[in-house]
């Protein structure tokens, strides 16, 4: 299409109709290098663009910096900031696509309403600490944090504008003599020794955009920008009409040192009871606040931020594992009367996948956290339950949270088999709960040399295995009493232990498998079942487990199918690009694709011919290999099957529902929730477990979100999880955890009232 033209514009006089496959349908802003622009992505996913100058896109220097900004912006895509969709710095207009955030700039704001709240200081304050500790951990400093460049968004602000960032690895260097960044805002050690700026150089801006949303000025105020810049090295920072509670924890950020000025993580020391007044509601569109909405209709120059088959049990968790960014499965969890997932029809139950730390695998399943349990197995323990009362057989279920022993904090993992919740926890190996009332059933202490466990304790053989962190130990406890029936050494096994169903697989450094038996600790088979590789197993019930290893060149996955008992090789096939099996359906194994760049693009089915077919439980035929194309690329994604769909979570929030039956996308919303679990699903909803101890639900037909439990953090407010384990689902309840060293249950048929 021919390029329009926009009246009352210069050197922009022309402006593209498209930048790459998006359609640009509305000015948001201009800015010295470029326009911002609204659009709208094929599935119409609002998206705000940058396209960059005519003049601009011919100067070298300035490419190689819009390379530098593209890629500091997909460094730190997240929570905090506008989550890359797309950029294509070569183009002859280079551009760059983030979500679009609707909501004002903290300057738009603070021109319209005024200066902020003391409470809006600190709740803004707490927020961009946030995002500076995001942004400085993936080793960016920002160099332009300024109210234009902070977005307003309903669940809290938003950094953008990446442009003359630099990553700390970056090649690209500023050059002698040049002052970049807007000096009202800039520190300095920006003015005297440019080339040497770090990330405390962010908090010292983060302090003058604090005096500036406090007053309506700056710390340093002058027409001259060299007179701003003369009183940023040597003058004392006005901060008339701070609110005195905050004044002198900025003017710590304003420092003319940078070491004597505050870390993010101690800013956020200071104010960690800001977390509670949060609007952790605000995402959902039934309780969004009166500001959000005006926000919406405001809608400014904002650049963008942006769950199984089916049957009454569905269990399913991810984390990382040794196959390229692979999620473990984890077995579907049987009832409490002794009933299993159907398997899509197919009567079986889900397996898992383990994930190697440190030479062991481990088994990551579910959500649920269990701390400090008390030792005494006799009487099971005292759980404490919010809500909820004690549940005969005859009552109906009530939704409970259970804290006990020590209440030590930090995120523990359990699985649900044998009728109980399987989890470990700090100081406890495994121990049991309760799913209908949370009591503690029994638990079982870590001894002399066994330290507590790397993953989630697993029922295999009838018996509970749990795997220790020190010493490579894997323990099988008895699963009424938690009393050792048998020790296996897998120290010597680099890829740990995996399970599928009732066989343990080690897998060796040189490719070497060995099928242990679960319920005696025999050996059943040894031998390679690929090439010189070490391979990571899923399992999603039935006879067959589920090897994948990369090709040799890197460009595409060998998928091995194997008989986890006698460790026969039923077939073999290859398929292009990095992939990671998520379930199978109608004898078709569905496995998600990524690139080089750890993008999911798209959802891949492999149906195996003839004979082999019908070994994995589908039905004899001809051989059958599809893609469906995502609509957008999802990073760093996990996904779950249930029924005809796969769902897909993305780091950055976006919940991605996938027809497999129909070949093609359903729906896409963005929850606003950054690093969350891997999604699980039932019938009703898709679930997923947020790092701030949330659970949330979102409808499987729209991809709504309909509810969501209360954040449970704990005493230690700024506590980091490094991992968030997904959610379980048995029947009609959903089991989840939290690092405030709680595990809770709700009812997954009422999620509007969590």
């Amino acid at each position: 299409m021919p390029p329009r033209r926009i009246a009352g514009s210069d050197a922009e006089a022309e402006l593209p109709e498209y930048a790459g496959q998006y359609r640009l349908e509305s000015r948001l802003g201009s800015g010295g290098m470029g326009v911002v622009h609204l659009a709208r992505s094929a599935s119409g996913l609002r998206l705000a663009v940058k396209v960059i100058n005519v003049e601009f896109a011919r100067d070298p220097e300035f490419r190689g910096r819009f390379k530098q900004e593209v890629a500091a912006a997909r460094r730190v895509s997240g929570a905090f900031t506008a989550p890359v969709v797309d950029a294509d710095p070569e183009a002859d207009r280079p551009w760059m696509a983030t979500l679009f955030i609707p909501g004002p700039t903290l300057a738009e704001h603070v021109k319209r309403n005024g200066s902020l709240s003391s409470a809006q200081l600190r709740q803004v304050m707490a927020g961009l600490a946030e995002a500076l500790r995001d942004i400085h951990r993936a080793g960016v400093v920002h160099r332009d944090l300024k109210p234009s460049n902070v977005l307003l968004a309903e669940d809290g602000p938003k950094v953008i504008d990446f442009g003359i960032s630099r990553p700390s690895d970056s090649e690209l260097r500023t050059e002698t003599g040049k002052l970049i960044g807007t000096p009202p805002f800039m520190a300095p050690e920006q003015f005297r020794r440019p080339r040497e700026v770090g990330p405390a150089a962010d908090i010292f801006a983060l302090g003058s955009v604090l005096v500036h949303a406090a007053t309506g000025r700056g710390p340093f105020d002058s027409d001259s920008p060299y007179v701003v810049a003369y009183q940023v090295v040597h003058d004392e920072p006005d901060l008339t009409d701070v609110p005195d509670d905050l004044a002198p924890l900025i003017a710590r950020c304003l420092a003319k040192e940078p070491d004597e000025r505050p870390t993010p993580d101690e800013l956020m020391t200071e104010l960690r009871h800001v977390s509670s007044l949060y609007d952790t509601q605000a995402f959902i569109p039934a309780q969004r606040t009166a500001e959000a909405t005006e926000a919406d209709a405001g809608a400014g120059a904002g650049a963008a931020k942006s769950a199984a088959e089916p049957g009454d049990v569905v269990v399913d968790s991810r984390d990382r594992t040794t196959h390229v960014r692979g999620k473990p499965r984890t077995p579907a969890a049987p009832d409490d009367n002794g009933g299993s997932d159907s398997g899509s029809g197919s009567g079986r139950r889900r397996g898992l996948l383990a994930v190697a730390i440190g030479g062991v695998a481990v088994l990551v399943v579910g959500g649920a956290l269990l701390a400090g349990l008390p030792g005494d197995d006799r009487d099971g323990g005292s759980g404490v339950r919010a809500g909820a009362g004690r549940a005969s057989g005859a009552e109906a279920f009530r939704p409970w949270v259970t804290k006990v022993g020590t209440g030590r904090e930090g995120m523990a993992k359990c699985t649900y088999g044998g009728g109980a919740l399987l989890c470990a926890g700090p100081g406890v190996l495994a121990g049991a709960l309760g799913p209908r009332d949370g009591k503690v059933r029994w638990t079982r202490s870590a001894e002399t040399g066994e330290d507590t466990s790397v993953s989630a304790p697993v029922l295999s053989g009838g018996l509970v295995h749990a795997v220790t962190a020190a010493g490579g130990q894997l323990v099988a406890l008895d699963p009424a009493t938690g009393r050792t029936r048998w020790k296996l050494n897998t120290s010597v096994y680099g890829g740990g232990a995996q399970y599928a169903g009732d066989t343990v697989l080690l897998t060796s450094g040189d490719g070497t498998v060995t099928g242990v038996d679960g319920k005696t600790g025999k050996r059943l088979w040894s031998g390679r079942v690929a090439d010189g590789a070490q391979p990571a197993f899923a399992y999603f019930g039935g006879d067959l487990a589920y090897a994948t290893t990369l090709t040799s060149d890197g460009t595409g996955t060998q998928v091995i199918a194997v008989d986890p008992r006698t460790g026969d090789v039923r077939w073999r096939h290859r398929l292009d690009g990095l992939l990671t099996p998520v379930g199978t359906r109608k004898g078709t194994l569905w496995l998600t694709a990524e690139n080089a760049s750890q993008e999911t693009r798209s959802i891949v089915g492999y149906t195996p011919g003839g004979a082999s077919g019908s070994a994995s439980g589908g039905t004899s035929g001809g051989e059958k290999e599809q893609r469906i194309a995502l609509d957008l690329p999802l990073p760093s994604a996990s996904a779950a099957l249930h029924g005809d769909a796969v769902y897909l979570l993305a780091a950055g929030g976006a919940l991605v529902a996938v027809d497999i039956e129909a070949g093609k996308q359903r729906w896409h919303r963005e929850t606003s929730v950054s690093r969350a679990s891997a999604p699980t699903a039932d019938d009703r909803n898709v679930y997923v477990s947020a790092p701030d101890g949330r659970l949330l639900a979102a409808d499987v037909r729209t991809g709504k979100l309909v509810g969501q439990t209360p954040p449970r953090l704990g005493d230690d407010g700024e506590r980091v999880v490094a991992e968030v384990l997904a959610p379980m689902v048995v029947g009609d309840r959903v089991y989840a955890s939290a690092p405030d060293g709680s595990v809770f249950a709700v009812d997954a048929r009422k999620p509007a009232d969590w």
